[in-house]
């Protein structure tokens, strides 16, 4: 955890009070993601749907795609004392709020999008990797670490949509053989790029059926 992680631990990192790292305002203030949504990428509609505007017509190469949170400015705050400000203390708090809106995937293992080293280093933790360690603990589910970067590719979040695909493309690799049956975590679902790409990775290495998981999605 970074220095600011460690100062901050006993407060809620989205409002700052005194007391857990996400607090019970905070916390009931998040938007859940509920039913109806695409069954394919999970993106919330009036009714539900096998493909909606957001997938049809796509190449994407996992199963299904389920988010817990919409991905609204308090999300965004709490995501990012997650990844940038170094408090790792809250994947455990995440973890539960996840497991509380989405049902326990019927799969063989859980593994997570790989995050790019340099930042990691900087960050001092994988986001994704400390959600689906938490995950994996509370929906019994063995854990893996098949998937690697690459290389250096730019951040997703600075690119627009129609670029996503093609930065992401052949940047994963998976290292060794996989489960039939995946759960692949994430934090933020945007277009569904590095999931896919993660998912064609799994797919090469073994896995019939990769089931991505995500704490928040963003809604046009």
């Amino acid at each position: 955890m970074g220095l600011l992680g460690l100062v901050l631990a006993s407060r809620c990192a989205v409002c700052a009070r005194p007391g857990p790292a996400l607090c019970e305002h905070c916390d009931g203030s998040l938007i859940r993601l509920g039913p109806p949504v695409c069954d394919r990428c999970g993106c919330p509609g009036a009714w539900p749907v096998r493909r909606c505007v957001e997938c049809a017509g796509r190449r994407l190469a996992f199963a299904h795609a389920r988010s817990a949170l919409v991905y609204d400015a308090r999300a965004r705050l709490l995501v990012s004392a997650w990844k940038e400000r170094g408090r790792r203390d809250l994947a455990r708090s995440l973890a539960v709020v996840v497991s509380e809106v989405l049902a326990r995937p019927a799969v063989d293992e859980i593994t997570f999008v790989p995050g790019d080293p340099e930042r990691g280093r900087a960050r001092g933790h994988v986001p994704a990797e400390g959600l689906a360690r938490a995950l994996a603990a509370s929906w019994a589910l063995p854990l893996s670490a098949p998937l690697a970067r690459t290389g250096a590719a730019p951040r997703q979040a600075r690119l627009p949509r129609a670029r996503r695909a093609a930065n992401v493309r052949r940047a994963f690799v998976a290292r060794r053989p996989v489960a039939r049956s995946v759960a692949l975590v994430d934090d933020v679902y945007t277009t569904g790029a590095t999931a896919s790409a993660c998912a064609t990775e799994l797919r090469r290495a073994g896995a019939r059926r990769v089931e991505v998981v995500c704490l928040a999605r963003a809604v046009r």
